[in-house]
């Protein structure tokens, strides 16, 4: 999750205090140890805090603070004592806290409440798990824009608490759940499937319990598991597309209704511009239940190489109704109103582009050319 060197840039607003001693009796009843320094949330510059400004909810602040970034510190267990003492029903109300944020789109604050929550109750697999899921989030949403170094950091993050989690003793059936939604969204399919069969024996939630078989049989009977199609998949993403296009369609041979079979084989016609064959691959993947914005996306550069403008528009604005806010999908479609003549469409598409992600240097450069 983090390595042992705290995130020092995170505590800056935290200031380290010996206890007054007017205070001393009251917190180290409550399990303070009056002779190590406290860490209290100043809110602002530390060297400015006063002693008479302490309250025990800035001293609680501080604390989780500290626990979220040095779970690992000598004085954690004093902390903790003293942080459910004050706070008793604080894993509840945080963990209500940081879903909510993570719902709005916060991650950052929702990410380090459940880290508070970890250091706080570290032989607990609730937080690590919510964590996990913070986590997979803001992946997600910094693939829809297009960043996908942030998006492969948060993804390897997530990936990280979800191996601490699966070492949990006893097995916590939860994260065995979630963590097979993230390698079916990974495309580790095999990965997958053993965990959702470790859920059917360890969970108790009826709803996932028939969805968790659902998914495990289905990756059985479509042949998601078919060593074909992890090597077709593997040499693609690798740069080999014309290997990656003979197992996909060896694959096809035995799966030939399996949609994702055709998007790969779309998917390294395109790699290598061959828009023809990517289009029809595509269609065939839409036509047998393919439905997602990536295969749309795929397909409207195919028609926009061939020369199909209008269709390329009408697959790119259904992908953007499925994901409004991927950066890839508004870009292409700046692209193609530039080749349409349509220049202040395309300013339009760009400074959307941008507002979603600032860093977005094609977005940038297609604008500067055309202002």
């Amino acid at each position: 999750m983090h390595d042992e060197t705290a995130d020092e840039s995170r505590l800056r607003g935290i200031a380290f205090i010996q206890l007054p001693a007017a205070l001393a009796g009251e917190l180290s009843a409550l399990g303070l140890d009056p002779a190590a320094p406290i860490p209290v949330e100043t809110g602002g510059d530390p060297s400015r805090f006063r002693p008479e400004e302490l309250t025990r909810e800035a001293v609680v602040a501080g604390m989780l603070r500290v626990l979220a970034w040095r779970p690992d510190d000598p004085n954690a267990p004093g902390w903790r004592r003293f942080v459910l003492a004050v706070r008793p029903e604080i894993l509840g109300e945080l963990s209500e806290a940081g879903v909510a944020k993570a719902r709005n789109g916060d991650f950052e604050v929702a990410e380090e409440v459940f880290l508070a929550l970890a250091g706080l109750f570290p032989e607990r697999a609730e937080p690590l798990s919510n964590l996990a899921v913070v986590l997979e989030d803001r992946s997600e949403a910094y693939e829809k824009l297009g960043n996908e170094a942030l998006a492969e950091e948060f993804r390897e993050r997530a990936h990280e608490v979800y191996r601490r989690l699966l070492a949990f003793e006893p097995p916590y059936a939860e994260a065995f759940f979630n963590a097979g939604y993230f390698h079916l969204r990974l495309r580790s399919y095999e990965r997958a499937r053993e965990h959702f069969e470790t859920y059917l024996k360890l969970g108790s939630d009826e709803t996932r319990l028939a969805r968790a078989r659902e998914i495990a049989g289905r990756l059985e009977r479509q042949g998601f598991l078919d060593t074909l199609f992890k090597e077709a998949y593997d040499f693609i993403s690798m740069g080999r597309e014309e290997e990656g296009i003979a197992k996909a369609r060896e694959f096809l041979e035995s799966y030939p209704r399996v949609w994702n079979g055709w998007f790969l084989v779309g998917w390294g016609n395109r790699r290598l511009g061959r828009w023809t064959e990517g289009r029809d691959a595509f269609l065939k993947a839409l036509e047998l239940g393919a439905d997602d914005a990536d295969t749309l996306n795929e397909l409207a550069i195919c028609l926009m190489e061939s020369g199909d403008h209008p269709g390329a528009r009408k697959r790119l604005e259904e992908a953007l109704r499925r994901e409004p806010e991927n950066v890839k999908i508004i870009a292409n479609l700046g692209g193609l109103s530039i080749r349409q003549g349509r220049k202040e469409d395309a300013k339009g598409y760009f400074r959307v582009a941008l507002e979603l992600d600032p860093s977005d240097e094609i977005s940038r450069r297609a604008l500067e050319s055309l202002e």
